[in-house]
């Protein structure tokens, strides 16, 4: 009987002592003049693929940095890395989430201030991301195509801790007879006024429209 509450008990010192480090780290970029961009989504969103493509028509006009989270191997780095040369991988092992501490280690060694835009790839998983903040300007979730209208509702909490909906695989929406408008309804009913984006990382669709949006939003925090 006396274990449950033991483990609610370590289970609010970690996300507390997670918090405290994460208000640490959002201090240190917005010092930096650095903008912290995290994505959040389940497996096989195609997070991967937007990035690459995304870095790849930013690096040109900015200096661009990445984290990537995965349980195993450094596939996603390796593949980031085509479009960006500093990039580093967090093997997490069994850890189903990134968490701050995880974030400030393995920015080691990085002058925060020679970047624009950190961008950070958090393990594909819909439940445990929500609860850490990684010190992050902005938080994405993604949803793709051909996933279901319905991930907001059964996964609610993560649409409630990000600031932006990105619906990718776009250009299979027909194919998946994705319906966009009852997709639209799902996450404004769980996070209503929530800003939404629809790209296809293969065809380029919305793909400008988002790399504007994010530039945006670094510009009014900049002060070099």
């Amino acid at each position: 009987m006396t274990t449950q509450p033991r483990m609610v008990e370590v289970r609010a010192r970690i996300l507390k002592e997670n918090d405290v480090l994460a208000r640490e780290l959002r201090e240190r970029f917005q010092q930096a003049g650095v903008c912290v961009i995290s994505f959040v989504s389940g497996p096989g969103s195609g997070k991967t693929t937007f990035l690459e493509k995304l870095m790849g028509r930013m690096a040109a006009r900015h200096r661009i940095a990445a984290l990537v989270g995965d349980l195993a191997t450094e596939n996603d780095a390796a593949r980031l890395g085509r479009a960006c040369s500093q990039v580093r991988q967090i093997t997490t092992g069994t850890i189903c989430h990134l968490d701050a501490k995880m974030v400030a280690g393995a920015l080691e060694g990085w002058k925060l201030e020679d970047l624009d835009f950190l961008f950070i790839e958090n393990v594909g998983n819909l439940v445990c991301p929500s609860s850490y903040d990684l010190g992050e300007q902005m938080r994405v979730v993604l949803l793709s195509s051909t996933e279901g209208e319905d991930k907001p509702l059964k996964y609610p909490t993560i649409f409630n801790t990000s600031d932006v909906a990105l619906i990718t695989k776009i250009d299979m929406a027909n194919a998946a007879e994705f319906d966009r408008e009852a997709a639209h309804k799902s996450i404004l009913s769980v996070r209503p006024g929530m800003r939404i984006l629809e790209v296809s990382a293969k065809t380029g669709a919305g793909m400008q429209e988002t790399e504007d949006f994010f530039e945006s939003v670094r510009a009014p925090a900049t002060a070099r």
